[in-house]
């Protein structure tokens, strides 16, 4: 939910450390800071709001010396303030860290280092961290020890960056992820790949109970428990370094325009894993799909297609539901995750769960480095490249395209999609956004809009909902088309605007049905269809298509719509506030 950085080389270290967390932003931009060593002091500045505009006030590239720690904040203990921002320091100055994650024992830890006389400045939990570093510190006088007590004492989910007056960086990772850049002549510690990819493509993916010191270019890389462990190095992926907005505005944007293109792309590098899924998925006693947010409206279209396309029956759960009700999962059973960053936490304790009883872990995700990959028996990559808009909008139509693929293993091919041709009728909804952004400036002053589908048009229209809400901070509500008379029905007024999702399909007369009791209370309607009607205020058109691509091109002309709409109400599409891309916390 944070980007962390910490470096060490030959260069200047905060102009890099400001980069890198320009570059890492969408794991969160609340506040930001960055502390350097140099003649063994520690400098250290932070403030409220994002990389470029609190390096503009307070010049964080300009801090001194050759090893620096860095930080964005999405808070979750204490509120968005100059004092809660990070970098923390000890009570003494000497240790300055930078924390992603929860210490779930900090009020503990927080009594407990009080009564022994150290001082809190911020609401953190975070703090706890640098003052029992001190305290250990001053025990031990040795940086192994005090990192193997420190961790011994503090529970819950973490990644820290440590840095000691005398120029030597430590850092500790349990569950949350961290990642070791080596370069020549610089090392780079970071919670992803962006914080370091223009200066090195060389990896260390650190495991969880592991910790690292650095002390200049040599480093040591331990367990919790002290011993040495081996690693190592692998190459990234060069589409990282295209994480750019080039021309676009916006990276929301940019991403809503590279869809014809991950469209192909979708699962295109693991074409064995997907017929390996279709065989596990033949022969599953049971089939699970499980996800968050945008990727559990992606599981309940899989749902769909997967019984009427292959007549195999599968239970969709929300991830973060899931601990709630663990004996839903049958042993020796399949559970496929979706996740856009493999890092999710309540995905993760989804397949947790799942695993104890001996389940197969097939995942849908786009890092192929991240923890559900090595925690998943088979996986399959989306390929879409990075997504750096918080919103998931290419992510969500390459799942479906993966889904699309695995159904048409299980149909024995008799379901034929031609994915080229299918691209270019997205082209073309993308060609000429003028009608959606003339609606979206009708939009500016709205509370409430609905969106309302039918069968496979409802998880769409959940999706839809989603985007507004994510983008535009609208009330925005799904509704399934059934259900109109039985409650939402009482909603619709002169005031209410209700997109009507409304392919050609078996959906068609009973949603435009729908579509005139709304029409009759007052309510405004936008149509999204392949067929005009009279009863929409506004009418998108969409491509005429194949049943089961219909969701693909429903959804699209919605992102935009979300995008201009957020533009119209002046709030940033990149990063909508009080959310983060990867929700690495519960």
């Amino acid at each position: 939910m944070c980007s962390i950085i910490g470096y060490s080389g030959k260069e200047m270290a905060a102009p890099i450390i400001v980069k890198g967390l320009k570059r890492m932003e969408y794991r969160g931009y609340d506040s930001v800071g960055v502390a350097t060593e140099s003649d063994n002091q520690i400098e250290l500045k932070k403030g409220i709001g994002k990389v470029n505009e609190v390096n503009l006030k307070i010049q964080l590239d300009t801090l001194p010396g050759k090893v620096g720690i860095g930080h964005t904040r999405w808070a979750t203990h204490g509120k968005v303030t100059d004092v809660n921002a990070h970098p923390h320091s000890s009570n003494s100055g000497k240790i300055a860290i930078v924390h992603n994650g929860i210490i779930e024992n900090f009020e503990e830890l927080k009594k407990q280092l009080e009564n022994e006389g150290y001082s809190f400045k911020s609401e953190t939990d975070s703090e706890i961290i640098a003052n029992l570093l001190q305290k250990n510190y001053e025990l031990t006088k040795n940086v192994r020890e005090t990192i193997m007590k420190t961790v011994s004492e503090i529970k819950g989910h973490y990644a820290f960056v440590a840095m000691f007056e005398n120029g030597q960086l430590a850092a500790a990772r349990f569950h949350e992820p961290l990642i070791i850049g080596v370069g020549q002549d610089n090392i780079f510690l970071s919670s992803d790949v962006l914080g370091f990819v223009e200066y090195t493509d060389n990896a260390i993916y650190m495991k969880s109970r592991n910790f690292i010191i650095l002390d200049k270019w040599k480093f040591q890389i331990l367990d919790f428990e002290g011993k040495d462990v081996k690693y190592e190095i692998t190459k990234i992926s060069k589409e990282f370094g295209d994480a750019y907005k080039g021309d676009y505005a916006h990276f929301t944007l940019k991403e809503i325009y590279e869809q014809p293109d991950t469209i192909l792309r979708a699962g295109e590098k693991t074409v064995d894993a997907i017929t390996k899924t279709a065989d596990y998925i033949k022969h599953a006693k049971n089939i699970y799909i499980t996800g968050s947010g945008t990727s559990y409206n992606s599981a309940l279209i899989a749902k769909q297609i997967l019984s009427k396309y292959a007549k195999i029956k599968v239970e969709t759960i929300i991830s973060s539901e899931l601990q709630f009700s663990p004996d839903i999962i049958e042993e020796n059973s399949i559970l496929i995750a979706i996740s856009q960053s493999g890092e999710s936490a309540d995905v993760l304790d989804a397949v947790r769960i799942a695993k104890k009883v001996n389940c197969k872990i097939i995942s849908i995700v786009n890092l192929l480095t991240s923890s559900l990959v090595r925690k998943s028996d088979v996986v399959i990559g989306m390929n879409c490249g990075p997504e750096i808009g918080v919103a998931a909008t290419k992510s969500f139509t390459s799942q479906l395209v993966v889904l699309y693929k695995i159904v048409q293993k299980l149909s024995n091919n008799n379901i034929t999609i031609n994915f080229e041709n299918f691209a270019k009728s997205i082209l073309k909804i993308l060609e000429n956004p003028t009608k959606i952004q003339q609606i979206a400036k009708e939009l500016k002053d709205i509370s409430d809009i609905y969106i309302l589908g039918r069968g496979i048009n409802y998880p769409v229209a959940m999706e839809a909902a989603l985007k507004l809400k994510e983008l535009t901070y609208i009330h925005a509500e799904g509704i399934p088309g059934g259900e109109l008379k039985h409650g939402p029905l009482a909603l619709m007024d002169s005031n209410v605007f209700v997109i009507i999702i409304n392919p050609n399909d078996s959906t068609y007369s009973d949603t435009l049905t729908s579509a005139r009791e709304i029409k009759v209370r007052g309510a405004k309607i936008i149509g999204i269809s392949d067929i005009e009607s009279d009863v929409y205020d506004y009418w998108i058109e969409i491509p005429k298509l194949d049943e089961i691509l219909y969701p693909i091109s429903e959804i699209i002309p919605i992102q935009l719509l979300s995008y201009y709409a957020a533009l119209e109400k002046n709030t940033d599409p990149d990063y909508p506030r009080n959310l983060a891309k990867s929700v690495t916390v519960k």
